[in-house]
């Protein structure tokens, strides 16, 4: 972390700012800046200062989550971002445009276990009557644990 003078600090956010503003606890904005998605620098008195373009990151973060990104993309995500300054528009346009592939796979797999979550989760063994017919001789049981059928009809 970069330590400055006391006289730029009006333009700089505390960590208590930064934490009202964005709707998060301070830990999780030491978390953050921890795994180095945000970053801080330090006063003479080595207390953390933010630039504003941290609420947007922190938005994206918060965004992102929300649909189920893990933060190590994140990271990567934000990685192709300038620091120090406000992620624009553009920049939100290229973020986004990474995860729409991920995001759209996720949605068409959570659609078809929605739709067969009554009948069967989607691997042919949880219900005796379709058993025999999607899953003969339980030939899906070699091929290892979980929901065989759901993930092959996803992937094709």
């Amino acid at each position: 972390m970069n330590r400055i003078s006391a006289a730029p600090l009006g333009r700089l956010l505390t960590v208590g700012e930064v934490a009202q503003r964005s709707g998060l606890a301070v830990s999780a904005l030491h978390f953050y800046e921890a795994k180095g998605l945000i970053s801080s620098i330090r006063t003479r008195g080595n207390q953390r200062r933010y630039g504003r373009d941290v609420l947007r990151r922190l938005g994206i973060i918060k965004v992102a989550q929300r649909v189920g990104i893990p933060l190590s993309e994140i990271q990567s995500a934000f990685a192709s971002l300038p620091q120090g300054r406000t992620p624009t528009i553009a920049d939100w346009q290229t973020l986004s445009a990474r995860w729409k592939d991920e995001l759209d796979t996720r949605i068409r797999r959570l659609s078809l276990l929605r739709d067969r979550l009554t009948g069967c989760i989607g691997c042919g063994c949880l219900s005796i009557e379709s058993c025999p017919l999607r899953n003969p001789f339980d030939r899906l049981g070699e091929e290892g644990p979980g929901a065989r059928l759901l993930e092959s009809e996803i992937e094709v």
